[in-house]
């Protein structure tokens, strides 16, 4: 029986020069406002879609006519879901996008000879597709699927906790409630600082309702490497490094490459410790004059 939105629609297949109408029984209703399709009419209709789209060929107007009127008349599905995704900061139209794409793998995978309603089997396609979106594209740093998963434990297991009493859980607190290994429970609380990020140029405020800025984030963090200067100093030695003869620069790499002292340097060169403080003095006055002259 047609609604206010479906009306008979007869197709045809072509023989020879003419056209011939297929038996009415074979026919799908046209469904022109899928949108005006209530969900319990949708639920009669689909049952029907499936049924015909078994024995369609794929690829046939027909077929593609009975797939397309499927998803459209099953939107309501992925807005239904979709709306209890909304709290999260993500746009509707987003959401609504990925839960077609679930909608539409739920379509192609229904099987209609299992006797199951297409509501329950399309839903956890469809908060599947959209849940796979958040772990893929809202954290700020890439982590594990298995951290992804176990800081949504952990946070279930904070609330539960902290109803239990427990305001703030330990690292045992955690992992005796999950009953996991401290060392996995420390791994996913450090993979929970990756979901999100602020920016070091975020302003600092403080004072009277929060409104003195008293610097940015990049101010409390961090400090000056002083291995910073000595990775420069390298780089501007070593032009005049160059410059040194086999045996000078055989003495530095002793001394300062393999630590040695002037004494064991000596031994291994055959010189006495007198004699390599000389060598050495001359290739530190070369350098240094080098270097001074730059600056």
């Amino acid at each position: 029986m047609a609604t206010a939105a479906t009306k008979d629609h007869t197709s045809v297949t072509r023989s020879g020069a003419g056209a011939t109408p297929e038996p009415a029984q074979a026919s799908l209703p046209l469904v022109e406002e899928t949108h005006r399709v209530t969900p319990q009419d949708a639920r009669r209709l689909s049952k029907l879609f499936f049924e015909r789209l078994t024995v369609l060929e794929e690829g046939t107007a027909e077929y593609q006519y009975a797939r397309n009127t499927l998803i459209e008349m099953n939107l309501s599905l992925v807005r239904y879901v979709a709306r209890r995704f909304r709290s999260r900061g993500q746009e509707m139209e987003d959401l609504l996008q990925v839960g077609t794409i679930g909608l539409i793998k739920a379509i192609d995978r229904f099987d209609v000879l299992l006797e199951n309603e297409f509501t329950t089997f399309a839903i956890p396609y469809i908060t599947g597709e959209i849940k796979r979106f958040f772990r893929d594209t809202t954290w700020s740093v890439h982590v594990p699927r298995r951290l992804q998963e176990l800081r949504v434990d952990l946070a279930r297991a904070r609330e539960e906790l902290e109803g239990r009493g427990i305001p703030e859980p330990s690292v045992a607190d955690y992992a005796a409630h999950l009953e996991l290994g401290e060392d996995e429970v420390v791994e996913g609380l450090v993979a929970c600082n990756g979901y999100d990020a602020g920016s070091l140029d975020r302003p600092i405020e403080a004072g009277g309702g929060g409104k003195q800025q008293t610097g940015l984030v990049a101010d409390l963090i961090g400090s000056e490497d002083p291995a910073l200067a000595l990775a420069e100093d390298l780089q501007a030695l070593k032009p005049h490094l160059a410059q040194l003869d086999d045996r000078e620069r055989t003495l530095l790499e002793l001394r300062f490459g393999a630590e040695m002292t002037q004494s064991e340097i000596g031994k291994e060169l055959g010189l006495s410790q007198m004699h390599v403080s000389r060598l050495l003095s001359g290739a530190y006055a070369t350098l240094r004059e080098g270097l001074l002259a730059e600056a």
